[in-house]
């Protein structure tokens, strides 16, 4: 069974303490910590597969579709399971319907990471504090980007690594000792399933009434023409086409103006004004 070097560990490691800690920017880094891509991505580079890494992300990216966060933590770290499940994927040669069960209590407990994570920063904000009541500007940076920035990688960079160089080969080979078992069958149907459940929440999420033809439009295209192994890039097209032929009837429509009333207001004689008589 193949393994994870120690430098192939530290380095995926890295990439997520990196993207958990937020120090690549605020709204950079939060859309690669809630989308699982590109962790697939530098996984599949580190490994050396990137076309097996993208294949497994691309079946774990459907779950989590629908995940956002207005703000604090979320019930599943995307960036996280992506990082122990493409490798386990990846050494095991498990389908991705297989990585998505795997991916989605690694998530879970991802999540629970990264509330200690707040927990710790409860203690570095006594620092903030000091610094406001000095007026120190450097101090203040220092407090508020640096200290939390390395307390991430304390926490998180140990702790994948050794998820990744002692568990994920070991969930490979217990995956693989399972190969043809009822069990696999088991955790495809289940990943396939979530992989519907995202889709779901997807299209309630962004999905309004008026909008809903393109959906079933997209569904029985994919269905219609499966025997002609269209590829996405020739999907993504006439959706493009699509979508300018339907703003370009919009034009044309006229919006209403609103409804002014033009009557000249009735007055009374009697109550106009007083002649004095």
């Amino acid at each position: 069974m193949d393994t994870l070097s120690v430098t192939q560990s530290l380095l995926i490691a890295l990439w997520v303490a990196a993207v958990m800690s937020r120090w690549l920017g605020g709204g950079a880094t939060l859309t690669l910590r809630f989308s699982p891509l590109m962790t697939g991505l530098v996984v599949g580079l580190v490994m050396g597969n990137v076309a097996q890494a993208m294949i497994v992300t691309a079946a774990l990216q459907m779950i989590y579709m629908g995940v956002f966060s207005p703000g604090g933590s979320m019930p599943a770290e995307p960036s996280i399971a992506a990082a122990i499940a493409v490798p386990v994927a990846l050494l095991g040669n498990l389908q991705p319907e297989a990585a998505i069960a795997v991916a989605v209590p690694v998530g879970l407990l991802g999540s629970y990471l990264y509330q200690f994570r707040f927990f710790i920063n409860t203690f570095l904000g006594k620092y903030t504090d000091k610094a406001v009541e000095d007026l120190n500007a450097k101090a203040m940076t220092r407090s508020i980007i640096l200290y939390p920035t390395l307390a991430s990688f304390i926490l998180f960079v140990p702790l994948v690594f050794i998820a990744l160089y002692l568990g994920a080969p070991l969930i490979a080979d217990v995956i693989n000792a399972l190969e043809g078992t009822v069990v696999i069958h088991i955790l495809e149907v289940v990943g396939g399933g979530l992989a519907a459940i995202g889709i779901a929440t997807t299209v309630y999420v962004i999905g309004r009434k008026d909008y809903m033809v393109f959906f079933f439009l997209a569904y029985f295209m994919s269905v219609v023409f499966s025997s002609l192994e269209i590829t996405m890039v020739t999907y993504a097209i006439f959706g493009i086409l699509i979508a300018l032929i339907f703003v370009q009837s919009q034009k044309g429509k006229l919006v209403p103006a609103p409804e002014t009333n033009t009557a000249s207001p009735s007055f009374d004689d009697d109550d106009d004004y007083d002649d004095g008589f």
